[in-house]
């Protein structure tokens, strides 16, 4: 495997992702902001946080398959969420949950959460674009 994920002494360590990884593969793989649309371009989870972070992983999902990964092969995600609060933490996880449970996965590669005014289109609550190596 390409990607070891690792807490090291010294950095808290934070049960929903790992705060270093380390990449040895030779093919990257870089996956534009995945937001939640369906194979149609029709929203999923219009004003729903978690229903729509769900799709955002099962897209991840998708293009990672056609790369011929998956994501044990993702070295970074970063989400950008509309008007992030503390408040939207548990719906977010939520969404990361029942995605993760639907793919079989236990996505915890470091990972970045940006606040952010708006995304393309305002039915768009969360965007996540991925980074991944495979051998």
């Amino acid at each position: 495997m390409a990607i070891n994920l690792v807490n090291p002494r010294g950095l808290p360590k934070i049960d929903v992702y790992r705060q270093v990884s380390i990449a040895t593969g030779s093919k990257l793989v870089f996956i534009a902001g995945q937001v939640a649309w369906d194979a149609e371009g029709i929203t999923v989870g219009e004003g729903d946080l978690a229903a729509q972070v769900e799709q955002c992983y099962l897209n991840i999902g998708t293009a990672l398959a056609e790369a011929g990964g998956s994501f044990d092969d993702v070295a970074k995600l970063t989400f950008y969420v509309v008007d992030w609060a503390p408040d939207k933490m548990p719906p977010l996880l939520e969404g990361i949950s029942r995605a993760s449970a639907k793919l079989d996965i236990t996505p915890v590669p470091p990972a970045t959460l940006l606040g952010v005014a708006a995304l393309d289109v305002p039915d768009h609550l969360v965007e996540i674009e991925a980074t991944a190596i495979l051998d």
